[in-house]
C-alpha cells in the first residue's frame, strides 16, 4: 500500500526502533548478519597480512567474512562452561599483525567483556561483536552490541527474530555509520529512498566500490512487529530453558552450559555435550533423535578444521582443543517459542531413554 518494496520508510522505522531497543545510536538495516560483519571489517580498512582474533566455535560465516575482508583468521579457544572465546587466550594470540577481535556471544551467552574491554583499551584493538544469537543478552545490566566496534545481528528464520531473512549492524560511532550505510548500497552516497521520494534528489554519487546489502520495506515491515514480541519471545524460551534444565539434569554423560557471572542470556540455543567415552557417537545419538521424530542440529563443527581453512592457513586437530571437544560431541535441541510444554516434556523423555540406552 505504502507503494516502497526496497529500502525506504519502512526500514527507517525499524532502524529507529532497534537501534532504542538495544540503546544505541545508529542501526542499520542489511540483507543478513554476514554483511553487517563483512562491512565492519572492511570499513577498518584491513591490508593483506593483517590478522582477526575470533572463535573456531561459530557459523562459517564468522571467519568467511575476514577472508573477504582481505586479512587471516586466528583461532582461538574457548571456555568449555559457556562455549565463548576465553580472554586469556586471546590475549595470548594478539600480534603486531592483530587488527580486530571478532567474538560470538555463542548460543546467547554473553562473553566475558569486562575482559574484552580491558584487552582493547590496552592495545586499541576494536572489538566486533557477532551478536547473532544475543539479541536480548545483557552483560552486567548492558546490552549486548553496546560493547564494541560495531555489533551485528542476525534476522535468519532460526534467529529469536526473524525477517525471513537479514541481519542489522549497530554502532556509537557516527563517522563508522556513515561509512557503512554507503557501503551498504553500492558505494552510493544517496538511497533510492533520499532519490525517489517527494523531496528527495534524483542525482547521486559514488564515494567507493561498495556492496549490494541494504534490507528492504517487506523485511522491514516483519522485523518491526517481531520486535514488539522480542521480551514475550525471550520469556518462553527462558521457560523452556528451565524445564530443559531441570528434566536433564543428573543424566550420565550429558553436560549442557552454565550461566556465568552478572548476565542474561539471550536463550538461542539449547546445545548438549556428549562426554561418554566408548559409547554411541554423536552421530549415532543424532540419529536416535531423529527415530524419536525430533530434529536437532549441530551448532558447530569447528571451523577451523574445515578443509578451507586446513588447506588455506595449515590449521589442524589440536589447535583449540577444547572447541574441538565441543564441537565434536554436541548436539541442539529444539528451542523456539512455539514449542509447548508437551513438547518438551517428550524431548527429555527422548533424551532420557536415547541416552540410558547409549552404551548399547
Amino acid at each position: 500500500d505504502s507503494g516502497w518494496l526496497t529500502t525506504g520508510p519502512r526500514t527507517k522505522a525499524f532502524e529507529e526502533s532497534f537501534a532504542q531497543e538495544i540503546g544505541v545510536k545508529h542501526a542499520i538495516g542489511l540483507n543478513s548478519c554476514t554483511a553487517g560483519l563483512h562491512l565492519s571489517l572492511v570499513s577498518l580498512d584491513l591490508e593483506p597480512g593483517d590478522e582477526v582474533i575470533t572463535t573456531p566455535l561459530t557459523f562459517v560465516a564468522t571467519s568467511n567474512v575476514i577472508v573477504h575482508a582481505g586479512a587471516k583468521p586466528v583461532f582461538v579457544d574457548v571456555d568449555e562452561r559457556n562455549g565463548n572465546l576465553d580472554p586469556s587466550k586471546v590475549r595470548a594470540a594478539i600480534t603486531p599483525k592483530t587488527k580486530a577481535i571478532q567474538l560470538v556471544h555463542y548460543a546467547g551467552h554473553p562473553c566475558d567483556m569486562d575482559e574484552f574491554e580491558k584487552i582493547s583499551d590496552e592495545t586499541g584493538i576494536p572489538i566486533i561483536e557477532d551478536s547473532a544469537h544475543a539479541t536480548e543478552a545483557e552483560y552486567k545490566g548492558k546490552r549486548c552490541g553496546r560493547f564494541g566496534y560495531t555489533s551485528a545481528y542476525s534476522f535468519y528464520v532460526t534467529k529469536n527474530i526473524t525477517t525471513g531473512e537479514g541481519g542489522m549492524i549497530t554502532t556509537d560511532n557516527d563517522d563508522v555509520a556513515a561509512r557503512i550505510r554507503v557501503l551498504a548500497l553500492h558505494g552510493m552516497n544517496v538511497d533510492a529512498w533520499k532519490r525517489y521520494s517527494a523531496d528527495g534528489d534524483p542525482r547521486w554519487k559514488l564515494e567507493e566500490p561498495g556492496f549490494k546489502y541494504n534490507m528492504f520495506d517487506i523485511q522491514a515491515s516483519l522485523g518491526i512487529h517481531q520486535l514488539r514480541r522480542l521480551q514475550e519471545f525471550w520469556e518462553r524460551r527462558r521457560d523452556i530453558m528451565k524445564q530443559y534444565r531441570e528434566g536433564l539434569s543428573g543424566i550420565e554423560g550429558l553436560r549442557l552450559l552454565q550461566d556465568i557471572g552478572d548476565i542474561k542470556n539471550a536463550y538461542h540455543l539449547i546445545p548438549i555435550f556428549l562426554n561418554h567415552p566408548g559409547g554411541k557417537t554423536r552421530d549415532e545419538i543424532a540419529r536416535a533423535y531423529q527415530e524419536w521424530n525430533i530434529g536437532v542440529s549441530i551448532h558447530f563443527e569447528c571451523v577451523h578444521l574445515q578443509p578451507y581453512y586446513r588447506e588455506k592457513f595449515g590449521y589442524s586437530e589440536g589447535d583449540c582443543p577444547i572447541a574441538e571437544a565441543m564441537g565434536s560431541s554436541t548436539i541442539s535441541l529444539p528451542l523456539y517459542p512455539k514449542l509447548n510444554d508437551d513438547d518438551v516434556s517428550y524431548v527429555i523423555e527422548a533424551t532420557r531413554e536415547i541416552m540410558a540406552n547409549e552404551r548399547d
